[in-house]
């Protein structure tokens, strides 16, 4: 007796044993309406960069960047979705492609832009996963004041013995020790 292929032992065995190009199909997300009118798809398989929305669950409604997709358990890994362990450890909570619809996308691809008939020029430096100018600037550390110069060790300490002495709890609390000559004469010049 032959079963048909679209029988339910047929199907979940494929699911089961498919390989990583189909499972990469297989994890399709819908494209929001706005994605829909630029890019006249319906659907793309879902990256790590791209921007989604929860349409169930306990999370529905947040818009958060992919950080992982694990088409091994054929779900996907978003930042700041995280579920509380027993051991009150934050652990982050895999969501199946189902309960996903695409906001925006990582185009930094050139495959994928390709595949998408997306000009260069159409691209936004956000898509292309760089930070606008003005955001740069903002995350961008602020410049050090002056350097401040530090008196120069003695020739026969050896580098280990520095680090180690700099590490101990000792050498960081000096309010107990006396103060050294050097110490004395920098409190007196300013």
């Amino acid at each position: 007796m032959r079963t048909s292929p679209n029988s339910p032992r047929r199907q979940r065995k494929a699911h089961y044993t498919a390989d990583t190009f189909r499972r990469r199909r297989r994890m399709t997300v819908p494209l929001s309406r706005e994605l829909r009118r630029r890019f006249h798809s319906r659907s793309l398989p879902v990256r790590k960069g791209d921007t989604v929305r929860v349409l169930s669950g306990s999370f529905v409604g947040r818009e958060e960047r992919v950080a992982k997709v694990d088409r091994r358990s054929y779900s996907v890994i978003l930042d700041n979705v995280t579920l509380k362990t027993g051991e009150e450890k934050l652990k982050p909570l895999p969501i199946r492609t189902g309960h996903l619809v695409l906001t925006r996308l990582n185009l930094s691809d050139p495959w994928r832009r390709r595949r998408l008939k997306v000009s260069e020029e159409e691209v936004t430096p956000e898509e292309r996963g760089e930070h606008p100018e003005g955001e740069e600037a903002e995350s961008a550390p602020a410049p050090a004041a002056a350097p401040t110069e530090e008196p120069p060790a003695e020739e026969s300490e050896t580098p280990r013995a520095r680090t180690s002495r700099s590490k101990t709890p000792a050498a960081e609390d000096s309010s107990d020790a006396p103060p050294s000559d050097t110490e004395e004469d920098e409190a007196e010049s300013p």
